[in-house]
């Protein structure tokens, strides 16, 4: 297997191991402003029509989190079209011979992101100025604008894993292509709901535990309470829901993809069903498994949803065809304990509530620190979570960037100037994270000594004061 893996990166161009970096930081701290863009509006609407029945607070909040969206959405903007151009520049073989494929879906998620850009606009500077009902419903367009622009992401992502829509003739050609087919592949309805579902957990948790942080600093108003419970009820629901939508997912990989399924668990040969689950454990450099724990015939049923079915193992694949094994493992197994401690912990405070069962002294977590404490973690967590989701998913599809047609290898550029490219991509991040946090903490003291309506740049009031001057 060394030999093999040593071979391969000789052959490999100079730009291959840059071109994955600068890949995987873009798409890694993009994707989590792309959660907002799905989430958070939904959240904000639930808010904004709060308020609408009478809860000032609610109203108070809804204005507030537009503001927070907007500043998200245009650092998103940038972030995004830095992604534009990477697709291009990091592989242009991959474009340049399955552009005419991947068109239709690059060309949705383009206007998607203009409609939500022009709806977020109007919703921003329709405070006081649309009649309530209709400045409510603004965010629908917003809302499903974000939707369709990842699922058109996603539609990429997913015919990478599960090519379609097209022919390659004898010559070597792509031919025959059939966009729609492409954009709507097998794999695309359940990889998008897995995401979709995962944008809800990570923005629920993540605002969910702002105000726990400020439960945690003596702020236990009717304010901060709200604040919290209303995106704690969405990552409630979908944080309950990730573990169906993900084994339902995962059982397509026996036949869609075996070498990531068996990577996934841990499975150097195909046993004889039922195979068992491995807890923990890596594959050693002499390939054999160590440090695992086994517990009989649940491996099938869980990958297989059988007991009678074996699981696929690393045998019947070819050593130049495995993706890396321990990384593809440990990110898998962290992704699935993690979401359960996430699904476990709301399931847990519902069920304390519910049965008004006393826990150290009281019925009421929000007043136990230990539980604002695990709230204000649960939001890097649930993103943490999502990132190990997408490194075993993008490694257990190595060395295929389009599974069994293109060796990424084989799509990346040669350019060996690509590490600059790297370290001004790092260094751009950098810098907007860094204006992020300078911004909204900005923003949250604002609000916190009294300003109840903050300004945002270009509209109508702050263009009239500058008139004005």
């Amino acid at each position: 297997m060394a030999s093999v893996v040593l071979q391969l990166a000789a052959d490999a161009p100079s730009g291959l191991l840059p071109a994955r970096d600068q890949m995987a930081l873009s798409l890694g701290w993009h994707i989590v402003l792309a959660c907002f863009g799905v989430a958070f509006p939904s959240m904000i609407f639930v808010m904004h029509w709060l308020g609408l029945r009478g809860n000032a607070t609610a109203l108070e909040l809804a204005k507030r989190w537009s503001k927070v969206s907007a500043v998200l959405f245009a650092i998103g903007a940038v972030s995004g079209t830095v992604l534009s151009f990477e697709m291009g520049l990091l592989w242009p073989r991959l474009m340049g011979r399955f552009g005419d494929v991947l068109g239709l879906p690059f060309a949705f998620e383009g206007l998607a992101f203009f409609i939500e850009a022009i709806f977020m606009g109007i919703y921003l500077y329709g405070w006081g100025r649309l009649p309530a009902r209709v400045h409510l419903l603004t965010l629908v367009p917003m809302a499903v604008a974000g939707v369709v622009g990842t699922f058109c992401v996603l539609a990429v992502n997913a015919w990478m894993n599960n090519p379609a829509g097209f022919r390659i003739n004898a010559a070597g050609d792509v031919v025959d292509v059939r966009p729609w087919a492409a954009m709507f592949n097998d794999g695309v309805y359940l990889m998008f709901a897995h995401m979709w579902v995962a944008a809800f957990v990570v923005v629920g948790f993540t605002v969910a535990g702002v105000y726990a942080v400020g439960m945690l600093r003596g702020r236990r108003d009717a304010h901060h309470r709200l604040g919290f419970m209303v995106p704690f009820v969405f990552a409630t629901v979908f944080a309950l829901a990730q573990p169906l939508v993900g084994h339902v997912l995962g059982l397509r990989l026996a036949e869609a993809q075996p070498a990531k399924l068996a990577a996934f668990e841990l499975a150097t040969t195909t046993e004889e069903a039922p195979a068992p689950l491995r807890i923990g454990g890596w594959l050693g450099s002499d390939g054999e498994v160590h440090g695992d724990l086994e517990i009989p015939a649940i491996g099938s049923l869980i990958a297989r949803n059988s007991f009678d079915k074996p699981v696929p193992g690393l045998d019947t694949v070819p050593e130049a065809d495995r993706p890396p094994v321990n990384m593809t493992r440990w990110s898998f197994q962290l992704m699935v304990a993690f979401g359960s401690l996430l699904a476990a912990s709301v399931a847990g405070y519902w069920l304390l509530r519910w049965r008004r069962l006393p826990v150290l002294g009281g019925r009421d977590l929000l007043e136990k620190r230990w539980f604002l404490r695990f709230m204000a973690l649960s939001g890097p967590l649930a993103i943490l979570t999502m990132e190990l989701g997408w490194i075993a998913t993008e490694v257990g599809r190595q060395p295929w960037i389009v599974y069994g047609v293109m060796r990424t290898s084989e799509a990346a550029t040669d350019n060996p100037w690509l590490w600059f490219s790297l370290a001004g991509v790092a260094t751009l991040y950098a810098g907007l994270t860094a204006a992020a946090y300078v911004v909204l903490r900005g923003m949250a003291r604002r609000w916190r000594e009294g300003e109840t309506d903050l300004p945002s740049p270009y509209g109508p009031a702050h263009l009239d004061e500058v008139e004005a001057h």
